[in-house]
């Protein structure tokens, strides 16, 4: 009985080993032919060969049509893993002047599912990529001795010019985490890596097409599959049109020469970018091809840092150039008026705190005190803001002041259109009373008043500041993208934003600036050189450990602006030095299309000149 009772439970046993093996075959089968297509395209990929057709990236075209960026042929080395077979690897290493180190290095990256997680046995792989017609011919002639292996006709970006590299940016090969993010990617394809080229790269990238072609048992292409009626052709990308003028781009990388900073020049009434310089740069040609990534690097190892964009990444002390938006809000404030006059005796006085200035009439109301950069009357107006009953304290004045500040374009992103841009520093009340422990007034932050201390602003806001004042009260968020091909203009930048200044404060600043040019004041110079430009203008001095750096902010013309600009020379010295000058050339060259004679000289002398900078950061 026990022995019965034994060999029925073992038999149950058995029955239901049996049943759960047929159970999980099934439900395996079920996940490999229904839940998922893996079975399938390995089961396709012997039948037939998908071979992607990619598109050509759009062109790139400055303001005047000038063609900027274009595509040239290229080349990949694809392969399919399986069907390589009795590859003498030492003539091919020979045909690509490769090493075999670098051989088995790429195949062994190729199979890594981590590094390539697209790698099938089955399907096309990259092994190689941007041949040159001349190194993909010579590869094609022994081709018929490396099974398995194929040529893919590619582009890459080419350069008409060998400036604005960092406002036009580059592409490369896509990392892990590009293809992570987007589906659209498999390795070895090529992404937009900085600038418009990364900002656009939706657009210019275009769609990629497929061709579905039929194989026999050994894997010889026997033709496109049903004639041709599953293929999908390539869509290109689209064609950009920039608000980059790259004549005057050139011009301003000329007078970068040897220098650190930025200069930058927006259309007022649109915001479209007319230059955006910064020194020192780098030949956008050094960033084609498979050299791309040694020259990245011998860039990145480079002290004076090329690669950085200044014009949106550099924060800098705005300088005096920042009195006009303290004029702006002291105005707004009801803290002066035009006709407010203060004394400088050489300088703000106040027990012992003492801001220096330098000679000029006084007492002296606002216009005047824009012409010639007077610190003593900024100061003054700041101390009576921040001492004013109404705020109640230096707490609640300073947060106003603030939020002036910021509908000027300070202290926050303005959201251009390329990557990487900084915020700037404008301080509030939480920030000072961290730094002096709630106890603090107008004086204790006085150098504010004179774009000094804390407040931190980039080029691009310092131009911004420019344009709005030349638009009296209003800008558009600073862009380099004018027109997207075959797309709706509401797409782009179009929104005005106000500013919370009433127009009517913005009369007087605009008049200061003017005086700066033709009443003696510290923006003389540009008249002498562009006379005819009706150049409004305000320089900034902005203290440093090492030199003062210049700097000048400006609009042209005056009622009828079409260029505003910031020029920002690190240890140049007086805003006048460098600054204004450079301001001048730049405006003469857009206003004119040319520069003058003697323009062109002083242009020339200016490229050649050399600032030792030290061991200063910048």
């Amino acid at each position: 009985m026990e022995g019965k009772y034994t060999y029925e439970k073992r038999k149950f046993v058995i029955g239901g080993a049996a049943i759960l093996i047929v159970v999980l075959f099934i439900v395996r089968l079920f996940y490999l032919q229904i839940l998922t297509d893996t079975y399938k395209q390995n089961a396709d990929s012997n039948a037939f060969l998908n071979k992607i057709q990619y598109p050509s990236r759009g062109a790139i075209y400055d303001r005047n049509g000038k063609l900027l960026v274009f595509n040239q042929p290229s080349y990949d080395i694809t392969f399919v893993p399986r069907e390589v077979v009795n590859l003498d690897t030492l003539d091919f290493c020979r045909a690509l002047n490769i090493t075999e180190e670098q051989f088995l290095k790429r195949m062994q990256d190729v199979r890594n599912q981590r590094l390539n997680p697209g790698y099938s046995y089955y399907t096309q792989q990259v092994f190689m990529t941007q041949l040159s017609a001349e190194e993909s011919g010579v590869f094609q002639e022994k081709l018929f001795k490396f099974p398995g292996f194929s040529i893919q006709r590619r582009t890459i970006r080419q350069y008409t010019y060998d400036v604005a590299g960092h406002a036009l940016g580059d592409i490369g090969e896509v990392s892990m985490k590009d293809i992570e993010h987007d589906s659209y990617y498999i390795r070895g394809d090529y992404i937009g890596k900085q600038g418009i080229e990364r900002s656009y790269e939706k657009y210019l990238r275009g769609e990629k097409g497929v061709e579905v072609l039929l194989r026999d048992a050994r894997g010889r292409i026997q033709g496109h599959y049903k004639n041709g009626e599953l293929d999908r052709p390539s869509v290109p990308g689209k064609n950009l049109k920039l608000g980059l003028d790259i004549d005057l781009q050139a011009l301003g990388e000329r007078l970068m020469q040897n220098k650190i900073g930025a200069i930058v020049a927006i259309e007022p009434q649109t915001g479209e970018i007319l230059c955006m310089v910064s020194a020192p740069t780098f030949d956008p040609h050094l960033m084609i091809g498979r050299q791309r990534g040694k020259n990245h690097i011998m860039l990145q190892q480079d002290k004076q840092k090329p690669l950085l964009n200044r014009a949106i990444m550099g924060v800098y002390p705005p300088g005096s150039t920042f009195k006009t938006a303290q004029a702006l809000t002291f105005l707004q404030e009801d803290v002066i008026n035009s006709s407010t006059q203060f004394s400088c005796s050489h300088g703000f006085v106040y027990g012992g705190l003492r801001v220096g200035c330098h000679s000029h009439a006084s007492p002296l109301p606002l216009v005047p005190a824009i012409a010639t950069s007077c610190n003593a009357y900024f100061c003054w107006g700041l101390y009576r803001m921040f001492g004013e009953r109404k705020y109640g304290s230096p707490q609640n004045a300073i947060t106003v002041w603030k939020d002036h500040m910021v509908s000027q374009g300070f202290g926050y992103k303005l959201d251009t259109d390329l990557p990487g841009e900084k915020a700037g520093l404008i301080p509030n009340a939480k920030f000072y009373d961290k730094a002096y422990r709630g106890s603090w007034n107008g004086l204790t932050v006085i150098s504010i008043a004179i774009g000094q201390g804390e407040v931190l602003a980039t080029p691009l806001q310092m131009a911004n500041l420019a344009a709005t004042i030349a638009n009296r009260g209003y800008y558009v968020a600073p862009h380099i993208v004018r027109q997207i091909e075959d797309t709706p203009q509401d797409t782009l930048y179009t929104t005005r934003h106000y500013t919370s200044i009433a127009r009517e404060h913005y009369e007087p600043i605009v008049e200061g600036m003017r005086a700066a040019v033709i009443g003696g004041g510290t923006c003389r110079v540009a008249d002498v050189i562009f006379p005819g430009g009706e150049i409004c203008g305000k320089t900034g001095t902005a203290q440093n450990r090492g030199h003062d750096h210049s700097a000048f902010i400006g609009f042209a013309p005056k009622d009828n602006p079409k260029i505003a600009i910031v020029a920002y020379v690190e240890n140049g010295g007086w805003g006048a030095t460098y600054g204004v000058p450079y301001g001048a050339l730049m405006m003469e060259q857009y206003l004119n299309g040319k520069l003058s004679p003697a323009s062109e000289l002083m242009a020339e002398e200016f490229s050649k000149r050399i600032i030792s900078y030290g061991t200063d950061e910048r």
